[in-house]
């Protein structure tokens, strides 16, 4: 690919305009420079010139990429409404998550330990590779690692539209907040027979605003991970 392509690559990405429009556009405009390279080398012209006038016949690299940067539906959304692809989204996400580890936990408690007072710990005695061991450490494996996977996911998602820091930084925050304050709530009703109810609270420090704020610090340090090297990587390329 020339030089220039990748220049527009950046520049595209870097204006909003969505990745797999960028990646159809860029192989459109390859196929298109191969034939323009192809007439021109049948007029006795060598590869590298053939490939120069071609360039020079394509266009510059500002209309190229005016001609994708003028249209609006082009753009990713992380473009057009970061405040939802960086805030919203990450934490429905999160929720959704979270509900299928209280989930998990529930149908474990009910079909595994039905007598327990409540879920947590009572499980512990069995066999490692057991089928009720393997289950409840399912859910909790999905309730501590879905903050970090979810802030993985903002993390690349900035890095693959380039943006700047502000937005992921912020759905950064949000996610990390809400995976240190989740807390499980799991009660079995005073009446004989009935089953145990499964609940969870975010966003309140609680007694233990100390261990909230270390798990905060701990999440975020993990979720931001991905983009720290990326713009690195980004930094150390391009010097």
């Amino acid at each position: 690919m020339p030089r220039s392509f990748h220049e527009l690559r950046e520049r595209l990405l870097r204006a909003g305009v969505a990745p797999r429009h960028v990646r159809r556009y860029l192989a459109e405009l390859s196929d298109h420079l191969a034939d323009l390279t192809a007439e021109e080398e049948r007029t006795g012209r060598g590869r590298a010139d053939a490939e120069a006038a071609a360039l020079a016949r394509l266009g510059g690299v500002d209309e190229l990429a005016k001609a994708m940067t003028e249209r609006r539906q082009l753009q990713s959304w992380c473009a057009r409404a970061p405040w939802a692809m960086f805030s919203v989204a990450p934490l429905l996400f999160l929720a959704g998550a979270y509900f299928v580890a209280c989930s998990i936990l529930w149908s474990g408690w009910k079909i595994f330990l039905p007598g327990a007072d409540n879920p947590f710990g009572a499980h512990i005695g069995g066999p490692v590779y057991g089928i009720e061991n393997i289950y409840f450490q399912t859910g909790r494996m999905i309730y501590f690692g879905a903050p970090v996977l979810v802030g993985w996911g903002l993390a690349l998602m900035a890095a693959r539209q380039r943006l700047k820091a502000v937005w992921p930084a912020a759905g950064l925050v949000l996610v990390a907040w809400m995976g240190a304050t989740a807390r499980v709530h799991a009660i079995r009703p005073a009446a004989h027979g009935a089953g145990g109810q499964v609940s969870m609270s975010f966003f309140t420090l609680g007694p233990s605003a100390q261990q909230s704020m270390i798990g905060f610090l701990l999440i975020l340090s993990l979720a931001v991970l991905p983009y720290v090297i990326w713009r690195l990587r980004t930094r150390f390329f391009s010097t």
